[in-house]
């Protein structure tokens, strides 16, 4: 069992949501985020005065896997987020120990559906 993590651009989310969905994989938890990598971040005049913006928009996705399906959800997650440019983010692949499905006590593999 492994949990994919991805950080990806805001606007990129309906075609990542689309990806997956075409690989079979439906479950997931979206959460936005604040995070800044190697685009730095941007200056913004406001008033007069220059803010620099480091931290920017970003959604971050968990999504609980079986082993048949790490790379299928991985694939579909770059294919959805690709621009190509600065910022279209990470995706990192941790190990779960264990899962428990709270509604009818499976655990493990069933667990995760």
């Amino acid at each position: 069992m492994k949990l994919v993590i991805a950080y990806i651009q805001p606007h990129k989310l309906n075609d990542v949501k689309q990806s997956l969905l075409e690989a079979d994989i439906t479950k997931m938890s979206v959460t936005n985020s604040l995070g800044c990598g190697q685009q730095m971040g941007f200056t913004e005049t406001y008033r007069g005065a220059e803010l620099e913006i480091n931290l920017l928009k970003k959604v971050r996705l968990e999504i609980a896997v079986n082993e048949e399906f790490v790379e299928k959800t991985i694939t579909a997650i770059a294919a959805g987020a690709h621009t190509g440019a600065i910022g279209d983010g990470k995706i990192f692949v941790i190990t779960l120990d264990q899962c428990y499905r709270i509604r009818t006590g499976d655990t493990g593999v069933e667990a995760i559906g």
